[in-house]
């Protein structure tokens, strides 16, 4: 089993950190490179002409590797949602089709298309999330739905950040092409982690961020654009998209075209010779791990701390139907107020969300921390 990596953080043996799912911390190697990158930007004249674009092409592959796609088929962008309105502008949506969201699923995936709804014609419908956790039932449900108007779009996230719910994305992605619709899938909680095949899903976008899971900076995403949508108009206009329109010639504007691949999907202002690196060595760390290792060791944690809770009157949901590496809890009554607080004044790290508690370990912690997570939960608990 992969052992934890504790060593490669600056994370005090006091600090049980357990949020993954809100922000990584930094590794040490991360961190170097940030500072010898921001003295690197204080003189600029030492970059040489080809620095920026091999920082693009690091990163390119790096996140190419981790879901196994070709470097052409990413594109560098800042977040999330500025991938799901690229996704929106080149995918047209048919007047009086449905796109399917869920239920509380984070805002990117969702909002975009209540926004073009009404004009363009088509319903939105969210998917209610299921009394019994099974995300995925329920979705294949409002795909399969008898005398329903057609599906055009899934657009949902891969692991439902409130509650850990793992949805099966292979299951889903073919129930939507028997019916000829699309699927964008917002992986925030699981590229790298779990294993993503781009080949063998063969979605039509997935959009991942590397602030959480991915060990990188904030402000650095990638959009995967598959090759059947890459003659899409991008949603910014720039001279990297275009195949010859560059400062060194003679004529500035030689050629409009765009470039045939993703790149032409990059955002502008993409020289960030500070995060594009550290965003590279995170993914490529995770790569060198393995989503096999990594999702081995997470499940070590979380069902050493499922075992542990089931006795203190918290439910816990499934194995089958959560993501490995997050585990919800749930309480009678509802959470305690001030639970979560009172874990961070002796130094224990969780989130609140949506009346639960959220704990997702990374490859950072060990069975020291997850114990006592447990230790410091059940007498907060029985103090109450």
């Amino acid at each position: 089993m992969l052992p934890s990596q504790r060593a490669l953080f600056e994370i005090p043996r006091q600090i049980c950190y357990l949020n993954a799912a809100s922000y990584s911390p930094l590794p040490l190697r991360t961190l170097e490179a940030g500072r010898a990158a921001v003295l690197r930007k204080g003189t600029p004249w030492t970059l040489s002409a080809s620095f920026a674009n091999q920082q693009h092409e690091r990163a390119r592959l790096a996140a190419a590797r981790l879901i196994n796609a070709e470097a052409a088929d990413i594109a560098l962008i800042p977040s999330v949602s500025y991938g799901v309105a690229t996704a929106a502008k080149t995918l047209p949506i048919a007047r009086g089709t449905r796109v399917i969201v869920l239920e509380n699923d984070h805002s990117s995936p969702v909002l975009e298309w209540h926004t073009r709804a009404e004009a363009e014609g088509f319903t939105v419908e969210t998917v209610r999330q299921p009394d019994d956790g099974d995300w995925t039932s329920a979705v294949l449900a409002a795909i399969e739905r008898s005398g329903a108007s057609p599906v055009s779009l899934a657009s949902v996230s891969s692991v439902h950040w409130s509650d850990g719910g793992l949805i099966d994305v292979d299951k889903v992605g073919a129930a939507l092409r028997q019916r000829g619709a699309a699927f964008l899938v917002d992986a925030t909680h699981s590229v790298g982690v779990l294993t993503t095949d781009v080949k063998r899903l063969d979605p039509d976008f997935v959009i991942f961020p590397t602030y959480k899971w991915l060990l990188g900076p904030y402000g650095r995403a990638f959009l995967y654009v598959a090759k059947r949508h890459q003659g899409g108009i991008p949603l910014e206009q720039t001279a990297s998209g275009r195949r010859n329109v560059r400062a060194e010639n003679a004529v500035y504007f030689t050629d409009l075209s765009y470039v045939g691949d993703a790149r032409r999907f990059d955002m502008g202002e993409r020289d960030h010779f500070i995060s594009m690196e550290m965003a590279s060595i995170g993914m490529e760390m995770m790569a060198d791990w393995g989503a096999p290792a990594i999702v081995q060791r997470l499940t070590m944690l979380t069902e050493r701390i499922a075992q542990a809770v089931r006795g203190i009157g918290v439910r816990v949901p499934e194995p089958r139907l959560r993501a490995p590496h997050v585990l919800s809890l749930a309480f009678e009554g509802g959470m305690p107020a001030g639970l979560v607080e009172g874990l961070a004044s002796e130094g224990v790290y969780v989130a609140p969300r949506l009346g639960r508690m959220r704990i997702s370990p990374h490859v950072y912690n060990d069975e020291a921390d997850v114990d006592r997570f447990v230790e410091v939960l059940t007498r907060r608990l029985r103090g109450l």
